[in-house]
């Protein structure tokens, strides 16, 4: 069977603070219209895009976001942390309306700081795909107890190729153990493209990764004056190659 591809983007948005330290939403959907929806992108992940503190209330209007990117927001209540929130702990997953879903599931991950993701399954072009958003811990020994529940969740669900995106807070290129295969049960695989800080990028935290045949192919960070004065990380495009 012949491979298909899905363009994949996924931005930590800051909570609409920008690099001037003003909050302003108009400011990152503006940036997503013209930064990011040229790309095309059929899956959109946005970390960050509710408010830190309960009730984790939103922050942008998912119909201004839709309308601009042409993709579609997919959260339900059983999905979104509470009725104030648009998705689960910041975390907000936007597709492709030929995307036929057939999944959706949260995961609280553990922390000082409360983590997320948000796990969907869909069947794309006649193939089935898990796509998981998340925004892990700073601290790399959490990182890598919230890979293993992750990976453990995978498990657990029917056996389809997966892709994870989001801000993974793993700076170092390798990934150490948080992406081992022992400890995840998955071989992720994916660039590292540096993403932050969006003034001047040195670090690869934002991710874009993929197991099993799959591919990251043209991964590259989006820098556009609007996207840097947006947020402190950049927004990541790459195209991933479906089994």
């Amino acid at each position: 069977m012949q491979g298909t591809q899905l363009r994949c983007a996924t931005w930590n948005v800051h909570r609409a603070k920008g690099h001037d330290g003003r909050v302003d939403p108009g400011r990152v959907v503006a940036a997503l219209e013209q930064a990011v929806a040229p790309e095309r992108p059929q899956v959109l992940a946005l970390q960050e895009a509710d408010g830190e503190c309960r009730p984790h209330a939103s922050i942008f209007d998912m119909a201004d976001i839709e309308k601009r990117t042409g993709l579609e927001y997919i959260h339900g209540p059983d999905s979104r942390w509470g009725d104030d929130s648009d998705g689960f702990l910041g975390t907000i997953l936007f597709l492709s309306p030929g995307m036929r879903r057939t999944w959706m599931d949260v995961l609280d991950l553990p922390g000082h700081c409360h983590r997320g993701a948000v796990s969907v399954e869909v069947m794309h072009e006649d193939r089935p795909l898990r796509i998981i958003s998340t925004h892990l811990s700073l601290s790399q020994p959490l990182r890598v107890v919230q890979m293993r529940i992750i990976g453990q969740y995978v498990r657990r669900r029917p056996a389809m190729q997966t892709i994870l995106l989001g801000d993974l807070n793993e700076w170092r290129p390798w990934g150490g153990m948080m992406f081992n295969r022992a400890l995840t049960g998955m071989d992720l695989q994916g660039p590292a493209c540096r993403s932050f800080p969006s003034s001047r990028p040195l670090l690869p935290l934002d991710r874009i990764m993929t197991d099993g045949a799959g591919q990251v192919l043209d991964m590259r960070a989006v820098r556009t004056r609007e996207v840097v004065e947006a947020s402190d990380h950049l927004p990541l495009v790459a195209r991933v190659t479906i089994r």
